[in-house]
């Protein structure tokens, strides 16, 4: 975790930006060390007027921003318990806001999802213990899968001055995302290979944010990210440290189950002991493949 005294602080009339490791659905009912850190992000952050999350999984072949005044909670997963299922996250949209972004992005092309898409797991399962109150505008930014790395690190710098009128952007996915490769063995642990990635991530977001994007050269790449989804969600927080000219902070770091790395990143903006604590990421309930249950 990063030194809190060489962390940025918030600049005046600049809202900061985040990359959150979500990892299984379950930390959206759970305190641990991970949550608990996006609690003390939601608590140490001005009150945004907006909130626009790129989600890992809104991954489709279109650049999109949901555009409806009520977005709907969508539990898009399998195999959890119900009070899962249970959970309404009832944030209001702003549909006017894809002009906003439209603009700012122009000459890219922004679509207008009206009634196919919501509030996804990626988004509410973090902005639960954010955001509780569920009270500030929610819209979703779609991951548009035919498009390359910097494509991504381009429309994240392009959404800069979003900031400056007091948008929240975040990129919620993981790092590390190998689900496949997890193991009940290690419930808090990582793989040498998950370490590895995870660790010259961090090197690049903090030095050189926009070289993140190159990293896909890197000799644990394909292991630690086999389907880019979760991964291209931190792109666009590289993006905006890139057109910020400044690196990232770490503001908590960990591993889960081996094969998925909890990082999570913040741009302008200290929390000074966030990731302190020590209980580890949510377990999966039992008979619940990863695999095949969309996490």
């Amino acid at each position: 975790m990063s030194d809190p005294a060489s962390s940025q602080t918030s600049t005046p009339g600049l809202m900061p930006a985040a990359f959150l490791g979500h990892g299984n659905p379950m930390n959206a009912l759970a305190d641990n060390r991970y949550t608990q850190a996006w609690h003390a992000l939601g608590r140490a952050i001005p009150r945004p007027r907006a909130i626009l999350v790129v989600s890992a999984h809104w991954y489709i072949n279109a650049t999109a921003v949901t555009a409806m005044p009520r977005p709907r909670t969508i539990h898009d997963f399998y195999g959890f318990p119900q009070p899962l299922f249970d959970v309404d996250y009832p944030a209001p949209g702003l549909p006017s806001f894809v002009e906003e972004v439209s603009d700012v992005v122009h000459p890219t092309w922004v679509g207008a999802d009206v009634d196919s898409w919501g509030i996804d797991h990626g988004t509410w399962s973090v902005l639960m213990h954010a955001f509780p109150d569920a009270d500030i505008p929610v819209m979703q930014l779609s991951i548009n899968a035919d498009k390359p790395f910097d494509y991504h690190l381009d429309l994240g710098a392009r959404l800069a001055p979003l900031r400056e009128q007091g948008v929240l952007i975040i990129g919620s996915g993981n790092v590390v995302h190998n689900l496949g490769g997890m193991t009940s063995t290690m419930p808090d642990g990582g793989f040498d290979w998950a370490e590895r990635f995870d660790e010259q991530v961090k090197a690049s977001m903090a030095d050189q944010p926009t070289e993140t994007a190159a990293l896909d050269g890197h000799r644990d790449f394909r292991t630690a990210v086999p389907t880019p989804d979760h991964y291209i969600p931190l792109l666009y927080l590289a993006g905006l440290a890139g057109a910020a000219g400044r690196g990232a902070d770490v503001l908590v770091d960990g591993y889960a189950y081996g094969s998925l790395s909890m990082t999570a990143y913040t741009l302008d903006l200290a929390c000074p002991g966030a990731g302190d604590g020590t209980e580890p990421a949510a377990a999966l309930p039992e008979g619940v493949p990863p695999d095949g249950s969309n996490i």
